[in-house]
């Protein structure tokens, strides 16, 4: 009788198992997405060079992940955006992203602090 029951409910036990291992996957993708656009509007507010912007967050984002970089004159705005796989070759894909905002440093824009520094 113990066996029954074993061979039952052992599958399910793997569906739980696999479930939460994709759920750990893609809150840590999230994660990381959150700490690159983070990361990369510091620097931007700072007025780091795009270049400089997209590199930090191409380290700090999941493998495969797309940074946009925008805002107006005041503020920067940068959005990373990544597919993920939780269970790895299975056919199941989860789009995560995060954006992150701040307000340009005034020594960062010349025009917005009436000349730059002296």
């Amino acid at each position: 009788m113990v066996t029954a029951e074993t061979a039952v409910v052992l599958p399910v036990l793997l569906l739980v198992l696999a479930g939460a291992v994709a759920a750990v996957v893609v809150v840590g993708a999230q994660l990381r997405c959150v700490d690159a656009a983070r990361e990369a509007a510091r620097a931007a507010s700072r007025g780091e060079p795009a270049a400089v912007v997209l590199g930090m967050a191409a380290d700090a984002a999941p493998d495969g992940a797309v940074t946009v970089l925008g805002g107006d004159g005041e503020a920067v705005r940068v959005t990373v955006s990544a597919t993920v796989s939780p269970l790895g070759p299975l056919p199941w894909h989860v789009e995560v992203s995060a954006t992150a905002s701040a307000v340009r440093e005034p020594a960062a824009d010349p025009a917005l602090s009436g000349g730059g520094p002296r």
